[in-house]
């Protein structure tokens, strides 16, 4: 498996990435296109790839200094609780060192427990909720935050 900093041409794969995952937030085309030219804000978009450079799974995640918010973390279903959504959580947080950052922070559906737990158990706590933050269903937020220093 390989993780890289994702292009333009990876669009489509992260778009249909995307669609598999119910829980991922769901962005446009252009909104990807976006995250991943320069000039605008800093943004960190990462691409996973099995062996066959298949993409099976992307993340982004947006640098606010002196902290990083994850805006959106999906594996393709046949390869989840395999420890590839740990791999693209443990390339954020090289970035976060790196770049000297405080601290991440992110937003999660509550019914989301697969997810929960891998960042419960990756050093995130729960800062709060947001209450009816997901539409499609109505759904509450659970806020999580990782301190780095």
């Amino acid at each position: 498996m390989l993780i890289r900093p994702a292009t333009i041409a990876d669009i489509p794969s992260i778009l249909k990435l995307e669609r598999q995952s119910a829980t991922a937030g769901h962005w446009t085309e252009e909104q990807y296109r976006q995250a991943l030219q320069h000039g605008g804000a800093a943004r960190l978009v990462l691409i996973a790839e099995d062996s066959g450079a298949v993409p099976i799974g992307f993340l982004v995640a947006l640098h606010l200094a002196p902290e990083w918010e994850l805006e959106n973390i999906v594996v393709v279903p046949s390869v989840r609780r395999k420890g590839l959504g740990k791999q693209l959580l443990d390339s954020l947080l090289a970035a976060a060192h790196e770049t000297c950052s405080t601290s991440v922070f992110l937003e999660v559906r509550e019914s989301n427990a697969v997810a929960r737990s891998l960042y419960e158990k990756a050093g995130f706590e729960q800062t709060g909720r947001r209450n009816s933050y997901y539409t499609n269903p109505p759904e509450d937020a659970i806020r999580y935050r990782r301190t780095l220093r």
